[in-house]
């Protein structure tokens, strides 16, 4: 059946993937650890969420006070933390309660230095968000989008989530040859560094493509950036032909 939102749209399919939900799941016990299956996520963390800090510089300067941001797909919490420590009054919500409760635990066992603003948890979908008319300053979804049913969907309840005047952070993988050899087959197969079946290069997508539907669903881009692997560290670059990263605003 359709979920009926808050504001009379119309979500015909979850964009939840209880197959993907499933597979996360499994490792949320060892989400934490650097060099375990999401070693990747901890290499990139800190571009990614830097990248987003910057881009909403100036929402920050138009507020009187901290931006809240919500943190969608967020596992076991590596973004959400980081955005707290950057100043961003922080929810995470994730489908996978595993993955919750391992973001809970981490926090409760290495709080939050005093400075850094509020951070919680939330088991649950952007759709319950929708459905509760919550609204957030900035809406972020760091390499989900590729695991959901409809991104199509998913792109307009994250417009939905956002403040007018508020900005919209993806990131993702492209659909191109080169990104089935390394996200895909390298990186699963032969260097094992993501656990076999993470990712399905089908559902990769292509920078044009997200631009395409981030306009049906009322936002703007910004800016995209690639973000390149160069030993031994994470950067920014003008490739976006594996990885890359994209801000939008609602206007």
């Amino acid at each position: 059946m359709p979920t009926e939102t808050s504001r009379g749209q119309d979500f015909r399919r979850s964009s939840v993937s209880e197959s993907e939900i499933a597979h996360f799941s499994a490792l949320a016990e060892d989400w934490w650890n650097p060099r375990g299956p999401m070693a990747p996520l901890h290499a990139m963390n800190p571009l990614r969420t830097e990248w987003v800090s910057r881009h909403v510089a100036p929402l920050r300067k138009a507020s009187t006070g901290p931006l809240s941001l919500l943190d969608i797909g967020c596992g076991a919490g590596l973004a959400s933390e980081a955005y707290a420590k950057l100043g961003f009054k922080t929810l995470g919500i994730d489908a996978s309660a595993p993955g919750i409760h391992a973001a809970q635990a981490h926090l409760a066992e290495h709080p939050l230095p005093p400075e850094a603003a509020p951070l919680s948890y939330r088991n649950g979908s952007a759709e319950d968000l929708v459905a509760e008319g919550a609204r957030f300053d900035v809406v972020n979804a760091l390499e989900v989008i590729e695991h959901v049913n409809d991104p199509q969907d998913f792109l307009t309840m994250l417009a939905t989530l956002t403040k007018p005047g508020g900005m919209v952070a993806v990131s993702t993988l492209n659909r191109t040859p080169r990104s089935f050899a390394v996200a895909k087959l390298g990186a699963e197969y032969l260097l094992r560094m993501l656990p076999v079946g993470t990712h399905d290069w089908k559902k990769f997508i292509k920078p044009d493509e997200l631009a395409a539907m981030a306009r049906q669903a009322g936002l703007r881009l910004l800016d995209i950036a690639g973000m390149s692997y160069v030993p031994f560290k994470w950067r920014e670059s003008r490739d976006t032909g594996i990885n890359y990263i994209a801000i939008f605003r609602k206007d």
